[in-house]
């Protein structure tokens, strides 16, 4: 089984603010995407990464984040599109042909453990597309235009998505396919997937798997990362 990461990481990052762009924020000792990189440089079950990046940052990613942290498992870093939906299918046209799984995960998700990675893959392989998620846990309001409630969600079937989002190539490849020339954008690949009544599973993901997009988020993630090095000491 040969398995590709595909790490879109070429959004602008307006909701964090400021100068830099978030994916190059430091954390801790190193940029929030080297983080990420690391740990699907790390899980032995991932054969390549694809880093997909703003066009503006393609040879300083290769430079001072590939070549300065020595992450080998890149193949390349691809130059990214308009929307995250053009970014990863930018990554899917690169990839190894010989590529069997495609894991995407989002390039601010710097505490993805080596276990949720593991997890997703092998599901993705057995039963075609898999997602790391956890439950819901507060209650949920359905809410108008008005910010009047309409009803209240049953939270037992809620669960909130995360990555990797982990797919067989050929299914995945047919769902950006499809998508694209239907001119249909979705919020995450599953949603490609979703709509060509493809079943997706669920793999519990974790709490500590934050997506880095605001401030508050990025005060979390530090939090975190003092918390699982301290974890090792």
């Amino acid at each position: 089984m040969y398995v590709t990461s595909i790490i879109p990481a070429a959004g602008i990052g307006t909701r964090m603010g400021g100068a830099i762009r978030k994916q190059f924020i430091e954390l801790g000792n190193m940029p929030v995407i080297a983080h990420t990189v690391m740990k699907f440089q790390m899980t032995g079950i991932v054969n390549s990464i694809y880093l997909v990046v703003p066009p503006e940052m393609v040879e300083y990613c290769e430079s001072e984040i590939v070549e300065r942290y020595k992450f080998t498992k890149v193949a390349e870093v691809v130059a990214g599109g308009k929307e995250r939906q053009d970014s990863v299918y930018n990554g899917i046209m690169r990839v190894n042909p010989e590529t069997d799984i495609i894991a995407v995960h989002d390039g601010v998700r710097p505490f993805v453990s080596e276990d949720i990675i593991r997890e997703s893959i092998t599901a993705a392989d057995k039963y075609g597309a898999a997602v790391a998620a956890i439950p819901e846990k507060d209650t949920v309001k359905e809410v108008s235009d008005e910010l009047i409630i309409g009803r209240t969600l049953n939270r037992k079937l809620l669960w909130r998505i995360q990555t990797p989002q982990v797919f067989r190539m050929n299914i995945l490849k047919e769902a950006f396919k499809r998508a694209k020339n239907d001119g249909y954008y979705g919020t995450d690949e599953a949603s490609l997937v979703e709509r060509m009544g493809y079943p997706v599973r669920i793999v519990k993901g974790s709490d500590f798997n934050i997506k880095i997009t605001i401030p508050e988020e990025l005060v979390l993630g530090r939090a975190i990362l003092e918390y699982q090095q301290a974890k090792k000491v």
